[in-house]
């Protein structure tokens, strides 16, 4: 692998941080146009099973009916009203509107409309939920808006290859926890994307994975990460440094941990014996939602001493420093003395956030700074 460096580049300017234009524009070049991450396709294993996704200002509902998940918009075609509101749950057999009671088939077709007989031209087949691109990968759920997206296993080959040995589809949820961190969503990426400030913020992590023994293997473009070296003796990113369950890998990656972010709302932490996925939501120029999800495989999940509290206790201590962080970024951004710095060679994996993002929002938006 070659050396990392960032080659001059320097931080993005406030407005980029801090602008409800810039926000606006975010949300139509970027996340109404990408697939997003929207969570584990384990949380829909019956027919009728559900969860809700925020999605920019969308809410998208997602459902398993028969052998295939689907996705609708959280709003009945009659005035708009929102279908469901808990974050998941279980339909019977259909979709029911709390406020008419329009009825939908778990397909998305309409299957009762109360009185809309006595309407003339009405026809149930004119309105069906507005549907939603869906994909799965590796028993992850992704979900897009702008209708005709490219394929997602293009969009993931660069690292599609390179997750076999922890089987990722056969994971299930042990744990999930959300966090608003109050901080642009851009801050949130960046800070995952470098150990820079590991042994200053994380002073655990930094003593189970040194932050020097990390390189990449993708270097640029939207998928970007590698490994991280553990300490000799440390088996895993836990309280202890010990394993919370049997590997799932071997050889080599016993002694690393991947980590992997995927534009523009997903991170993929890989270790010996469990993944962490981090998905984003941003709310505000400000603020952000992250839903965290430790993954570990159902055969050590049911065995009667199974434990992962050293491993979710580990990453709650490191989530909630760095999103303190992130907030005091976001206050400095904010304020007029700020001029954009250099990024240190170690930073490089947040040059090349940089270049992809403002590829994607391009043109720059209109600053007085």
């Amino acid at each position: 692998m070659k050396k990392r460096t960032s080659a001059g580049a320097r931080t993005l300017p406030s407005a980029y941080y801090t602008s409800e234009d810039v926000f606006a524009r975010e949300g139509d070049r970027i996340f109404s146009r990408s697939w997003l991450y929207a969570g584990r396709a384990s949380r829909l294993a019956e027919r009728g099973s559900f969860i809700l996704c925020d999605v920019e200002r969308e809410s998208l509902l997602l459902v398993r009916d028969g052998g295939e998940i689907r996705a609708f918009h959280n709003a009945c075609r009659h005035r708009g009203t929102r279908l469901c509101t808990e974050p998941a749950g279980r339909f019977s057999r259909s979709i029911q509107c709390p406020y008419h009671a329009w009825t939908y088939g778990l397909d998305g077709r309409l299957l009762g409309a109360p009185h809309m007989e006595e309407v003339p031209g009405f026809s149930r087949e004119d309105y069906p939920l507005h549907p939603v691109s869906v994909a799965a990968w590796e028993g992850c759920l992704f979900v897009d808006l702008a209708g005709e997206p490219p394929p997602l296993r293009e969009v993931l080959a660069p690292i599609r290859d390179r997750l076999g040995a922890w089987r990722l589809a056969e994971l299930d949820v042990a744990h999930s926890l959300t966090y608003d961190a109050d901080a642009n969503w851009k801050l949130v990426f960046q800070n995952y994307s470098e150990c820079y400030h590991c042994p200053t913020l994380h002073p655990q992590l930094n003593r189970l994975t040194p932050y020097r023994d990390t390189t990449n293997d993708l270097e640029e473009g939207g998928i970007v990460g590698g490994p991280m070296e553990l300490t000799a003796g440390v088996e895993s990113m836990t309280m202890s440094g010990r394993r919370a369950a049997p590997p799932l890998v071997s050889g080599e990656d016993l002694r690393r941990v991947y980590y992997y972010t995927i534009f523009p709302n997903m991170f993929l932490s890989l270790h010996p014996d469990y993944v962490l996925i981090h998905r984003l939501q941003p709310i505000g120029p400000a603020k952000t939602r992250v839903v965290c999800d430790w993954l570990f495989h159902p055969e050590a999940m049911a065995d009667p001493e199974f434990d992962p509290s050293g491993a979710i206790e580990f990453w709650n201590v490191t989530n909630q420093q760095d999103w303190r962080v992130c907030r005091l970024s976001q206050e400095g951004i904010a304020s007029r003395s700020y001029v954009p710095g250099p990024y240190a060679d170690l930073e490089s994996n947040l040059a090349a956030f940089d270049r992809h993002y403002l590829g994607i929002l391009a043109p720059e938006p209109r600053s007085n700074l």
